[in-house]
């Protein structure tokens, strides 16, 4: 594989530092890095490249997209990504936005529009490359079956983590998600998810008393499976899976952006059904004047709860 000069852009969340070690083991190099303020005060960045061995921190991004490859997008709000995203599509460079991708349907179409035109752009939550789905979809279908209900679901919140539970049932129920329907509030809220070939789909998710590992129960017409995702890891599938196409070694993305971006506008439809008591909302009912989740309010909470006020 092409070896990538890489850089992390907003180094918010655990991931940035959970990463370094796999990009290297991968044969990459994180040349450096920016941070834009959301969640750590004026010169984390610089501590943060001293302390990994990571030659420089970039004032700006544009002097970023001059040095990389690849930019990672790591940023909490997930209303900054097209922003951070843009002089990197501009220079050329290849993009790996973290989870949620986006939080509207405005965003999700920018990006479309930047891959019909060329740009390189993979990512999403690990959770979609994980190692257990790839084994349970290997199986022959004679030992697996044909699935045709999935449940599936995790903790702590209903969109920033809510989302791989999301992406867990689009790896293992594929593309063509048709609608979504809130059926009601236990401790989590429950969701319906149908397919267009007719599959099903219940999640559960949102804050509980305790962690929840990431899990899904597939029913086939033959056998039922059940997993229970090992989170240490699912980075490096999402790492190996998209770094291949992303350094272009290979000209396929290993999932299409129109297919990545699913899990987060089922998502969307999920927050209009349980806002409008339980109806059906179906995919193409998203609208590009909905704001969907607030990318910024949870910037705030996020940094409030890592560091205080």
């Amino acid at each position: 594989m092409k070896k990538l000069k890489i850089g992390h852009v907003d180094l918010d969340t655990s991931h940035p530092q959970s990463w370094i070690s796999i990009i290297r083991e991968l044969g990459h190099d994180i040349v450096g890095v920016f941070d834009g303020g959301t969640v750590y005060p004026q010169g984390y960045s610089q501590e943060f490249a001293q302390k990994n061995s990571i030659p420089k921190a970039f004032d700006s991004i544009d002097e970023m997209a001059e040095a990389v490859d690849l930019a990672i997008i790591h940023s909490c709000n997930w209303n900054l990504h097209i922003q951070r995203a843009e002089p990197f599509i501009k220079a050329g460079k290849s993009v790996l936005i973290d989870k949620p991708i986006v939080g509207n349907l405005r965003d999700a179409m920018k990006l479309k529009e930047w891959s019909a035109q060329g740009a390189r752009i993979s990512g999403g939550s690990s959770l979609r490359f994980a190692y257990e789905i790839g084994e349970l979809l290997s199986k022959p279908i004679e030992e697996r079956g044909n699935i045709h209900t999935i449940f599936a679901g995790c903790a702590v919140d209903e969109f920033n983590y809510g989302i791989h539970a999301y992406s867990l049932l689009s790896g293992i129920g594929g593309s063509g998600i048709e609608s979504v329907q809130f059926l009601g509030s236990g401790v989590q809220k429950m969701i319906q998810i149908s397919w267009k070939d007719g599959k099903k789909g219940i999640l559960s998710v949102g804050k509980q008393s305790g962690y929840l590992p990431f899990y899904a129960t597939v029913v086939t017409d033959s056998k039922v499976h059940h997993m229970v995702i090992d989170s240490s890891k699912v980075y490096k599938a999402l790492l190996e899976a998209v770094l291949p196409y992303l350094c272009g070694e290979v000209d396929s993305p290993p999932i299409p952006l129109s297919d990545l971006l699913e899990p987060e506008l089922t998502a969307i439809a999920s927050r209009m059904s349980w806002m409008n008591n339980g109806k059906r909302i179906f995919l193409s009912d998203l609208r590009i004047d909905d704001n969907g989740y607030d990318g910024q309010a949870f910037g705030e909470e996020y940094r409030i709860a890592k560091i205080g006020k």
